[in-house]
């Protein structure tokens, strides 16, 4: 068995597609590409996909997807300094669950940060400084 990513995609759903994107637009600091794939509407949040590198979207599909606090948990990656997205999400319409945070102290593992979206999704961020 070959082992690469432990992610190969994810999806977090949104309900109100607008809001969502802007809200995510916001706090990364760049325009999300969205089409249509069948009835559900993606944006994508920027990756390397060239490169090889894990991917993930926005999605509203309610027959599909329903945006929750309690379901997967999801880490964004926020390199450098995850403080700088953080930072934003209050005023992009989220709200900081838990403030930026030592992930393990002195095993170099980074930090993390819990926010809730614009559309009740719980969402993590992670950085290594």
């Amino acid at each position: 068995m070959q082992l690469g990513n432990a992610i190969n995609w994810f999806e977090i759903p949104v309900a109100d597609f607008d809001r969502a994107k802007k809200f995510y637009e916001t706090i990364f600091g760049y325009q999300m590409p969205d089409i249509m794939m069948g009835t559900a509407r993606m944006g994508f949040l920027l990756y390397d996909q060239p490169g090889g590198k894990v991917g993930g979207a926005i999605v509203h599909d309610p027959e599909f997807h329903k945006p929750s606090q309690e379901g997967t948990l999801v880490y964004l990656n926020c390199q450098p300094d995850l403080q700088v997205q953080l930072g934003k999400v209050a005023d992009a319409g989220g709200k900081v669950l838990r403030e930026k945070t030592e992930v393990a102290p002195g095993q170099n593992l980074g930090y993390w940060a819990l926010i809730l979206d614009s559309e009740g999704n719980r969402v993590a961020l992670h950085s290594m400084q």
